[in-house]
């Protein structure tokens, strides 16, 4: 019958061939109170919005789309702004 070998290899690294830790590490770092992970990012707005499939034309969509980042925020933003005028 043969041994088995031991192949796991050590994780263990020398603190000092650790990376120095920049405000930019902190920045990006995980923050945790406790067991619980906080979010980062915009907080959640108290109404929830509604995922839904819907079909634009494909004018619409490239004008919006070329506006930039938060082009479908524009639109949501623009058929509100339809709404209050036709009420």
């Amino acid at each position: 019958m043969t041994e088995k070998k031991n192949v796991s290899k050590t994780t263990w690294t020398d603190p000092d061939d650790a990376p120095e830790l920049t405000d930019e590490w902190f920045e990006g770092a995980d923050l945790m109170e406790g067991p619980r992970l906080v979010r980062r990012g915009r907080p959640s707005s108290g109404k929830k919005k509604v995922l839904l499939s819907v079909r634009y034309s494909q004018e619409v969509v490239d004008y919006f789309r070329a506006t930039g980042e938060g082009w479908q925020t524009r639109m949501d933003a623009v058929l509100k702004m339809w709404i209050d005028q036709h009420r």
